[in-house]
């Protein structure tokens, strides 16, 4: 079931369950998982509509940064229940082990030594932890590797 699909089964739950938070974000990802195809003209692979969850995450924990920076815990506390409700259709995230793991190989594989190499690293690394890791974290390891 792609993640299109499944974000309509749960919009129709969260209707008939009365969850207004919950089908708020469930259309605010659908919205923007339309958008991107309406965009790119055409249906959206699952990798595509990974990488719209990805950004509507991303962009949720950026803003819950500043929400707390700024001390307004009424704010902090509705995006972390949408965060929650967003982390239902991520994929596994993988441990700080396992990025440390897939980062020597890729490291090994592309013949990098050093922090000069680090686009070339990342170039072939990301596409295989694309939405399983944080991006700060991979870029981190990669540059603990590589120094």
């Amino acid at each position: 079931m792609s993640l299109n699909d499944r974000l309509t089964a749960d919009m129709k739950v969260a209707m008939k369950n009365k969850e207004k938070n919950k089908l708020s974000v469930i259309r605010m990802v659908k919205s923007s998982i339309q958008n991107e195809s309406i965009k790119l003209g055409h249906d959206l692979t699952e990798e595509e509509e990974l990488t719209v969850l990805t950004r509507e995450v991303k962009q949720r924990k950026d803003s819950l940064l500043e929400f707390e920076k700024a001390g307004r815990s009424d704010l902090v506390q509705n995006l972390d229940e949408e965060l929650s409700i967003l982390s239902v259709y991520l994929p596994k995230q993988l441990s700080e082990e396992e990025v440390e793991q897939i980062v020597q190989e890729v490291i090994s594989e592309t013949g990098a030594s050093s922090k000069k190499d680090m686009g070339k690293v990342m170039g072939a690394l990301m596409p295989r932890v694309k939405g399983k890791a944080d991006g700060g974290l991979v870029n981190r390891i990669v540059q603990k590797n590589l120094s």
